[in-house]
């Protein structure tokens, strides 16, 4: 079992149930009194986001709040639903520069990079005996606009690793928000490039092993991330058939279980489908294009996968605290497996905190169906600050 006491002194964290009034108040008064570089708000939709936006400014003191909706929690008790969650980033390890994008629609590239650039020297001459660096995402995930901004910053961050975690609204696919300033928006983006004193590592995961089966999309929409044409037939039908389903019988929880991946790189990178629309297209999370070979993927047992994977983190030191943003369909295929239950013991055992997305960012690219995160470690006195 982990130190969940020092990994609640690098990075304190709280929950409260999303309804009701005083949200703010109580997750303040949970966390403690800082003070904060930063504070961290995951929402569950189910929250009065109006009542919630109001209570947040000089709620935690002087320290900025970011956040976003989610499409569920990671609490201390693991995988939860209906519940809000504040993270606090302490002053004595942190120093936090907060960004809002306001409007997906009108990336200015230059100035953005150049922005990201100035804030990193800034905050370098600030605190020049730490050398722990990242940078945190959270994206409206609905704006179809996560992979331009991904690629976008990561040519302005340079070495500097990026994660993050497109904005749910449960399973309902309706309307997502990102928080910034007491104020909740969409078509929006929000960050933080953070330099620390403490040691970092920025990791993603993923239990997905690609089989021989293989298919071609024909005709796509790429700019509503929809795919019409799959081996030069209908996306729906023909991804069922290769499943040996009816295509009527297609669900989020089939697309959990039978995800596609592409190569990139040398890698392979999931292209998770959201949904099937209508007319029978299949309606992509992320980027999609004609002549993409998508291959079909089978899922490892994800619970021993992921206790695999953070213990992985551990190292033979003292226990990280780990910030995760976990996709959406994770969640459903360890709900349609019965291993929800497996994968919150393992959550708590690692002292994970985080929430779940309609897509992750890790550095320049916008992924699915991962778990990406940061590993926080403390300080090394022998060394004096983080790596």
């Amino acid at each position: 079992m982990q130190d969940l006491g020092q990994i609640g002194t690098l990075l304190p964290r709280a929950s409260v149930a999303a309804r009701g009034q005083g949200r703010a108040q109580a997750l303040a008064r949970a966390l403690g009194a800082g003070p904060f570089a930063a504070v961290l708000l995951f929402v569950s939709p189910e929250a009065d986001l109006a009542a919630l936006a109001a209570e947040v400014p000089g709620a935690f003191g002087a320290a900025p709040v970011i956040g976003c909706t989610t499409a569920g929690e990671i609490t201390a008790a693991g995988y939860s639903e209906g519940e809000i969650v504040a993270v606090g980033l302490p002053q004595a390890m942190f120093v936090i520069t907060t960004r809002l994008i306001p409007d997906l629609g009108r990336i200015e590239p230059q100035a953005l990079i150049g922005q990201l650039i100035r804030d990193r020297q800034a905050m370098a001459r600030a605190r020049p005996g730490w050398e722990g660096e990242f940078a945190f995402l959270m994206v409206d995930g609905l704006s179809v606009r996560e992979d331009e901004l991904a690629s976008t910053l990561a040519r302005g961050l340079g070495p500097v690793p990026l994660f993050g975690g497109s904005a749910g609204d449960g399973t309902r696919f309706g309307a997502t928000f990102v928080l910034h300033e007491g104020q909740f928006l969409q078509n929006a983006a929000v960050g933080m490039l953070v330099r620390t004193a403490a040691r970092v590592r920025v990791f993603s995961l993923d239990h997905l092993r690609p089989t021989e089966a293989r298919m071609v999309v024909t005709e796509a929409d790429p700019a509503a991330r929809r795919v019409r044409g799959i081996n030069a037939e209908p996306a729906a039908r023909e991804y069922a058939r290769i499943l040996g389903k009816d295509p009527g019988q297609l669900t989020t929880f089939t697309f959990a279980a039978h995800p596609v991946v592409v190569r990139i790189g040398g890698a392979h990178h999931v292209r998770a489908i959201q949904q099937v629309s209508a007319e029978g297209d299949l309606v992509f999370f992320s980027a999609i294009d004609e002549g993409v070979v998508l291959t079909l993927a089978e899922p490892q047992d994800i619970a021993a996968h992921l206790a695999v994977g953070l213990a992985g983190l551990q190292g033979t030191g003292p226990a990280p605290a780990i910030l995760a943003c976990d996709c959406i369909l994770r969640r459903l295929e360890a709900l349609e497996k019965q291993k929800t239950g497996e994968i919150s013991a393992v959550l708590r055992a690692h002292g994970v905190v985080g929430f779940s997305t309609y897509g992750e960012q890790v550095n320049s690219m916008h992924v699915n169906q991962t778990m990406t995160g940061v590993a926080i470690y403390p300080p090394d006195p022998a060394e004096g600050g983080g790596r």
